[in-house]
């Protein structure tokens, strides 16, 4: 694939940044910015409750299946023009919604709002893209945090909006938003050139989006259905078929929608599951602090705060956010990303244990949630630049917005643990039944869990030299190769691209076809590194001036080879295996009439080589020890055996 050219005009740093993180702000706000009316909607739209939960979980849904597919998308054809169709679609929402007094067409806006939600992911990735090294780190904290931004922002924006002007005013404030930052995008926010088009994944995006729509409407709509009801174990029995068909697909397909063999490996693998927790134990702050600080005084904890004055109150939590964002990102710098992620998920422990302690005054339950959201924003300023450092620079939107995907489930099962917990641990007072105070102790509890457990998952992260491996300069270019053996594709390799002092540029994963990506800074004097099971390592110094200068050869695969012999005599047609330690069948063949064998290398480890006389009844196993290099063994029938390395 031929290189793009950048264009010459250059948006300073810090207005790229604003515009940005406003994108990423606005869009976050969406799903919070209708929760104050939650209870007055019925009235307003003349239908049941039930059916008035359906604007939040619209929009829940839409957003969990747009992040990933988004993310993709803008991998292949454009950040920026992702990040466009996002606002446009998070405008016509909101002036669908404006214009409407119908609950089918405000949950339609909604669901349209709740696409805009895979922006946050392409906007880390055009910082990455069009940032200097020094300024990455901070714009991609600030980017990363908008989520929690927004989000704590919805309850006072939606307070003060609703306090002076109709409800409708809510979605003409997003819609008017969605314009001014459209403009602003197209203006200023370059195209990045960092793209990698080839051909959609459809299948694996409709089994993606199924299994996730399937398992969210069991997690929000379960406490409502019951959760051993048959439409709540439907939906549940349906996401896991779903995902057991997408897991498969996924690794065979080229240019897969997400790419599980980066999404395993051990940096990115430990913090998403990390991010997962977080994500619960976030939301479970915004959650619980709102509640108390509305439910009324005779509960005996309750302040019975107003929308208004209960959305003021989260406003310090938004600052800390805002606030501790560059300071995550200093700290990044300072003592690195595993480590700041480790400090936030204490930090945000602490929110809820100081909660536990004393929450008598309403002080308390500010001070309470800003320690939490202090350690929210740590945590997130610094886990896109882990995940960033850890996947090829041309699947970066693709990766963060897995990533930011799992920070969505995480809030959605907080959100359902917390209404469980509200509706089954309940006081009386009066004639209402209302929720006890040990429901929200739980809840402090669990949430504090989840935050020590995800930092104790992140102390296993492997320590990075340096998470943001490259300066702007070389992510100007992708360039694709082809990785062969023999003219034949290999499958699943390894191609590392550095420069001539050793930095590393970019890497790719060889897809099944055997092509792979890279971004580079142009043409120019690389070191190449090819590397697939199987096959012996590769490496060359090449001056790359067009596509045809990325072509890998291999060699032929790696082979184990030897003789089966009866006390120094060679046997013929004997039978030689080779299995896992752990009893699986890896390759099978017979001896020829020298008593030869081969068998092709593959998967390194501990395996057991074994050769038969079938007509003799004689047998003997070799314990094999496979470290990736061809080797030599010869098995005797009638000798003694130990472990061999090969």
């Amino acid at each position: 694939m031929a290189p793009r050219t950048r264009t010459d005009r250059r948006t300073p740093d810090s207005l790229l940044i604003t515009i940005l993180a406003a994108t990423g702000v606005m869009v976050a706000l969406q799903p919070t910015l209708l929760i104050p009316l939650l209870p007055e909607l019925p009235k307003l739209l003349g239908t049941g409750y039930d059916n008035v939960s359906w604007v939040v979980t619209a929009t829940l849904l839409t957003s969990a299946v747009a992040t990933p597919i988004v993310s993709k998308l803008a991998d292949m054809y454009g950040k920026r023009r992702m990040v466009l169709a996002c606002l446009v679609l998070m405008g016509i929402g909101s002036v669908l919604g404006a214009l409407s007094n119908s609950l089918a067409l405000v949950v339609a806006g909604r669901a349209l709002q709740g696409l805009a939600a895979g922006l946050a992911p392409v906007g880390m990735s055009i910082m990455r893209d069009e940032l200097p090294r020094e300024k990455v780190g901070g714009g991609v904290a600030l980017m990363s945090s908008t989520i929690g931004i927004g989000s704590a922002l919805g309850l006072p924006t939606a307070g003060l909006i609703t306090a002076h002007y109709s409800w409708h005013a809510l979605f003409w404030v997003s819609a008017a938003a969605a314009a001014v930052l459209v403009v602003l995008v197209a203006l200023f926010v370059p195209e990045s050139s960092v793209r990698t088009p080839g051909r959609f994944d459809l299948v694996g995006a409709v089994l993606l989006s199924g299994a996730l729509v399937s398992l969210l409407l069991a997690v929000t709509k379960g406490g409502h259905w019951g959760w051993w009801s048959h439409t709540t174990l439907l939906c549940v029995l349906l996401g896991v078929v779903l995902l057991a068909a997408w897991l498969p697909w996924e690794l065979r397909t080229p240019n897969p929608m997400v790419d599980l063999r980066t999404a395993v490996r051990r940096p990115v693998l430990l913090t998403n599951l990390a991010t997962l927790l977080l994500g619960f134990s976030m939301f479970g702050n915004m959650q619980s602090t709102t509640q108390l600080l509305q439910l009324p005084r005779a509960t005996g904890y309750g302040f019975e705060l107003s929308i208004l004055v209960t959305g003021l109150a989260m406003v310090p939590s938004s600052l800390a956010m805002v606030v501790f964002s560059p300071i995550g990102a200093v700290l990044v710098r300072r003592i690195g990303a595993r480590n700041t992620i480790i400090v936030g998920g204490v930090v945000l422990a602490l929110g809820y244990i100081q909660r536990i302690i004393v929450m008598d005054h309403v002080w308390h339950i500010i001070l309470g949630s800003v320690i939490a959201s202090a350690g929210t924003a740590l945590a997130y300023a610094a886990i896109p630049t882990v995940i960033m450092g850890a996947v090829p620079i041309t699947e970066t939107a693709a990766a963060n917005g897995l990533n930011v995907l799992l920070r969505s489930v995480g809030t959605s099962a907080a959100s359902a643990l917390l209404a469980a917990l509200l509706t089954d641990v309940t006081m009386t007072v009066g004639t209402s039944t209302l929720p006890g105070v040990d429901a929200f102790l739980y809840n402090f509890w669990l949430d504090a869990a989840a935050a020590l457990v995800a930092a104790l998952i992140i102390v296993f992260l492997p320590r990075a030299r340096s998470m943001v491996k490259a300066t702007t300069a070389a992510r100007e270019h992708v360039w694709a190769g082809t990785v062969t053996s023999g003219g034949r594709p290999v499958r699943h390799g390894v191609v590392t691209l550095l420069t001539p002092d050793g930095e590393q540029l970019d890497w790719g994963r060889v897809d099944p076809d055997g092509s792979y990506r890279v971004a580079l800074p142009g043409a120019g004097r690389y070191l190449r590194v090819a590397a697939a099971d199987g096959w012996q390592p590769v490496s060359a110094v090449v001056e790359v001036a067009g596509p045809e200068d990325l072509a890998v050869e291999l060699g032929p695969r790696l082979q184990l080879a030897g003789t089966v012999t009866r006390a120094g005599r060679p046997v013929a047609d004997a039978l030689v295996t080779l299995t896992r330690a752990s009893g699986e069948l890896e390759s099978t063949t017979r001896t020829d009439g020298a008593g030869g064998y081969h068998l092709p290398l593959r998967a390194p480890g501990r395996h057991v080589l074994t050769a038969a006389d079938i007509p003799g009844a004689e047998a003997a196993s070799v314990a094999v020890l496979l470290t990736g290099a061809a080797r030599t063994i010869d098995v005797d029938l009638a000798g003694d055996k130990e472990m061999v390395s090969a």
